[in-house]
């Protein structure tokens, strides 16, 4: 199906508009307001004639447009006329946001949905979802205030999203971090769209880097598997698949009438086809923030470089642990190069710690030899802002090195406000940071096991 009538329109109609601060049409019409959005907005209201300044109509039918996406947020009782009308008018796509259809046994009401859907041959996300969110177009149907739910800078991953709530809450933390959205789409009950069209159309869309999923069930897996074989070979996937047990079965079948089946076939397919595979929400952001910006790695080889003894020990069991990575040793020129330039004190070892009182020039030196050592394929540089030597000036170097060095480097930084200011600093400059050992060795290990496979004849 085609979805730029739904995430690039040039006109939106919103059926269920409202004057009411507490109804989600509100809400929605006010989004596209604050975001900016540039396109010709209408609002649909039975019992207005205008709303925050904007004309009001009783119906679609009567807006003298073409409309390339309805935004339905009214009853469910009510949406199938809404829907009939917009096919009559010919919308190009329709996002119901409604809930209480197949999630609550209401089969009978979707089935009508999806008949009038196909009927006009009008793509329509939903039921019982967010709808999408394209900062790029301005496009924002989440009935969710910007005051609670912080949207996230321009960039390159996309999100694709079956639950709303976990959708909005990864939205939230992706604003905190430093890669930005492409696409966010949230499709709820999959009645019509499903996570097979969304993958198909994010496969070429060249605004998207990565692709990470959250899926609760996968209707069609013959087409699934189409799409799977295809799309890891353009573009990095991050999938978690919610409903593992018999339990969390029963719960995405109520949340989302999702038939949520056998884990370990789906987990099958997604090691098959090279989806980077997540284990929980912090998964997620872990890998697509280093997927997103870091090349892949020439070797399995780990340099890192610490101002805390303790956090490289920890680094190197958690490498140490990890079937893929080793930690690299230094070439003898590089070995003879570190003696003569680090303090006494300095064990020239990998992992090398610098000491406490390191200051940005020695993690200068140090990173200068991580990148430049053929024996070293990826840099984890441990940066503990709360030693004295520590500061600014430290994370400065980082990203200066960052800039020039053509193998994949992320940070790890624990702390707090201090610590997380300088965070931000790194991240919005590209260099991922993490805030725990296993984090970010797994990170750089789902980087190399996807290099691999993108390499493989």
């Amino acid at each position: 199906m085609d979805l730029k009538p739904m995430l690039k329109p040039e006109s939106v109609a919103i059926i269920g508009a409202s004057r009411d601060q507490d109804k989600v049409g509100h809400v929605i019409l006010q989004n596209y307001i604050n975001a900016g959005y540039s396109g010709r907005l209408y609002a649909v209201n039975k019992a207005a004639d205008e709303i925050m300044g904007i004309k009001a109509y009783p119906s679609v039918l009567k807006i003298r447009d073409r409309i390339d996406l309805a935004v339905i947020a009214i009853p469910a009782q009510f949406v199938p006329e809404a829907m009939e009308e917009c096919g009559r008018a010919k919308v190009k796509s329709v996002i119901v946001v409604s809930g209480g259809f197949a999630e609550i046994g209401n089969k009978d009401l979707q089935d009508r949905l999806v008949g009038i859907a196909e009927k006009y041959s009008m793509p329509t996300l939903g039921p019982n979802c967010l709808g999408v969110m394209d900062p790029r177009s301005r496009v924002d149907t989440l009935f969710l205030p910007t005051y609670k739910l912080s949207r996230p800078q321009v960039g390159g991953v996309s999100f694709v999203c079956q639950s709303g709530a976990v959708g909005s809450t990864v939205l939230d933390l992706i604003s905190g971090e430093g890669f930005g959205l492409s696409k966010f789409i949230s499709y709820g009950n999959a009645a019509h769209i499903d996570e097979v069209d969304i993958l198909n159309y994010l496969m070429e869309d060249d605004e998207t880097k990565v692709i990470i999923l959250y899926v609760e069930g996968i209707k069609r897996g013959r087409e699934f598997i189409e799409v799977a074989k295809r799309i890891t070979r353009k573009k990095p996937v991050v999938v978690l698949k919610a409903g593992r047990t018999v339990a969390g079965q029963a719960a995405a079948h109520s949340h989302t009438a999702a038939l949520a089946g056998n884990y370990e076939a789906h987990e099958a397919i997604f090691r098959q086809y090279g989806f980077t595979i997540a284990e929980d929400l912090s998964d997620l952001l872990n890998f697509a923030k280093i997927l997103d910006s870091e090349p892949f790695p020439k070797g399995n080889s780990i340099g890192v470089v610490t101002n805390g003894g303790g956090a490289g020990v920890l680094v190197a069991d958690a490498i140490g642990m990890s079937e893929s990575l080793v930690l690299g040793g230094f070439s003898n020129k590089n070995t003879e190069f570190l003696r003569k330039s680090m303090p006494p004190l300095v064990n020239i070892r990998n992992p090398l710690d610098l000491a406490g009182d390191a200051d940005g020039a020695r993690y200068d030196e140090a990173l200068q030899v991580m990148g430049s050592d053929d024996n070293i394929d990826m840099v984890l540089a441990i940066i503990l802002f709360q030693t004295p030597g520590t500061d600014s000036k430290t994370a400065a170097k980082a990203i200066s090195f960052k800039e020039k060095m053509s193998k994949p480097m992320i940070v790890l930084s624990v702390g707090s406000e201090y610590t997380e200011m300088h965070k931000i600093m790194m991240e919005s400059a590209g260099l991922p940071v993490y805030s725990s050992p296993s984090a970010a060795v797994r990170s750089l290990a789902e980087l190399l096991k996807y290099a691999n496979y993108r390499n493989k004849k």
